[in-house]
C-alpha cells in the first residue's frame, strides 16, 4: 500500500544537521513515527518525498532552513530585564521558558544572563540548518474516520476499532 493522503505511515527517522551530528534518532528511542499523510503534521517537502513511497522504502530528504524551521531571524533575539523572571528561579543558557508572544505563546532559549538583563532567543532551536531525514518506512494503513476528524493518527495503544465502534 502506498503513501498517499487519508493514510497513516509509520517510519523510523534519523535527523542530522549539515555537519553530520544526528540530532534525533527515532530507533535509539525505539519509537517509530506515526503520522497522517496529507493533513500537514510533517514539513510539506518531506510529505512530499514520502508521496507514492510503501513500507519497506527507505530514503534521504535533505531540507533547506526555508523547508524546515525557516531561516534564523536575530529580530527574535531581545534582552529583557531580570525582573521579568522568577526572583527565585536560578537562570542558566539554554534554559527553555514559554513566553507570550503576539502571534501567541512560543518558547523562547535563554542565550546570556546577567544581573540586570536576559538575553531570549524566539528562534525555533533549528532555524537555519540544512536538515538531512533518513527514513525507512514500516508499514502504511488506511485512516479511520476518527483519525481522520482528527487530523492525526490516534495514541500508539488505541484500538482503531474500538473508537470506530464507541462512535457509531
Amino acid at each position: 500500500m502506498a503513501i498517499k493522503p487519508a493514510r497513516v505511515a509509520t517510519l523510523h527517522y534519523r535527523l542530522q544537521n549539515a555537519e553530520g551530528r544526528t540530532l534525533d534518532d527515532s530507533r535509539a528511542r525505539q519509537q517509530p513515527l506515526e503520522y497522517l499523510h496529507g493533513h500537514g503534521n510533517l514539513f510539506t517537502a518531506l510529505e512530499s518525498a514520502m508521496a507514492e513511497r510503501e513500507a519497506g522504502d527507505t530514503l534521504a530528504v535533505t531540507l533547506s532552513p526555508a523547508e524546515a524551521y525557516g531561516e534564523r531571524d536575530e529580530a527574535l533575539v531581545s534582552e529583557s530585564p531580570r525582573s521579568a523572571f522568577p526572583e527565585a528561579a536560578p537562570l542558566t543558557p539554554g534554559q527553555r521558558f514559554q513566553a507570550q508572544g503576539p502571534e501567541g505563546p512560543r518558547t523562547v532559549t535563554l542565550v546570556a544572563v546577567g544581573d540586570r538583563q536576559v538575553t531570549v532567543d524566539a528562534n525555533h532551536p533549528l532555524a537555519g540548518e540544512t536538515l538531512t531525514y533518513e527514513l525507512a518506512i514500516l508499514a502504511v494503513r488506511e485512516a479511520t474516520r476518527a483519525e481522520l476528524a482528527k487530523g492525526h493518527p490516534l495514541p500508539p495503544g488505541t484500538s482503531h476499532t474500538e473508537v470506530e465502534d464507541r462512535k457509531q
